[in-house]
């Protein structure tokens, strides 16, 4: 197996829009696929996700194509998705309920098992099958339940200071959804997701 450092970044991001592709063809029945008719629900160059799947072995059999169900168990394998991930979750307002709501997260193999906010009138609620605790205690709570991975979907006046704490708690990868750039020690990975930047770029390309 290659290991992941020595695979492009673009690479295993297709990897992702690959499985998500493959996860829909195998629901709507689909058990058998070749390359072409990947690259063509994607507006890909086929050649291209033959490169792709190449950095990891052969998948496919020449002359008949990719098994559906055998290529989803090989790229979650790739992807470490073959497992349960549990994570921490900080705020619980519109984003942080909804995330806690999401059936397909669980599908995907991501189990929010903490849930933090630090507004009186939250802690205490039950959202799903959590309830919010005190952001006081996220630290201890954190090493308790050994948790690795947390969300920040709290204010962007409390994000840095949330992920401070999260760092210090031995949190190694977080997913922030606060519209800011965090300043995270080497060696912890951090992927933002900035709405308002995403809908700037749709915007940017809309005839007015």
């Amino acid at each position: 197996m290659v290991k992941h450092m020595d695979v492009p970044e673009e690479t295993m991001q297709r990897m992702l829009a690959y499985l998500r592709e493959l996860d829909c063809m195998w629901n709507g029945g689909k058990e058998k696929f070749s390359s072409q008719s990947l690259a063509s629900a994607l507006h890909m160059n086929p050649a291209q996700i033959r490169k792709d799947f190449s950095y990891f072995g052969e998948f496919g059999t020449r002359g008949v194509g990719y098994d559906t169900k055998q290529l989803i168990t090989e790229l979650r394998a790739i992807l470490n998705l073959d497992r349960t991930w549990r994570l921490a979750l900080i705020g619980v307002g519109n984003i942080g309920s909804a995330l806690l709501r999401n059936p397909e997260l669980k599908r995907q193999g991501f189990q929010i098992v903490l849930a933090f906010d630090k507004d009186p009138r939250r802690i205490g609620k039950k959202i799903g099958p959590l309830t919010v605790e005190d952001v006081a205690t996220v630290r201890k709570r954190i090493r308790e339940e050994k948790v690795r991975l947390a969300i920040i979907a709290t204010p962007v006046e409390c994000a840095q200071e949330t992920a401070d704490n999260l760092v210090r708690a031995g949190i190694k990868g977080l997913l922030c959804f606060a519209p800011c750039h965090l300043s995270i020690p080497e060696g912890i990975r951090i992927v933002s997701v900035d709405i308002p930047m995403a809908l700037g770029k749709l915007v940017y390309h809309m005839e007015v």
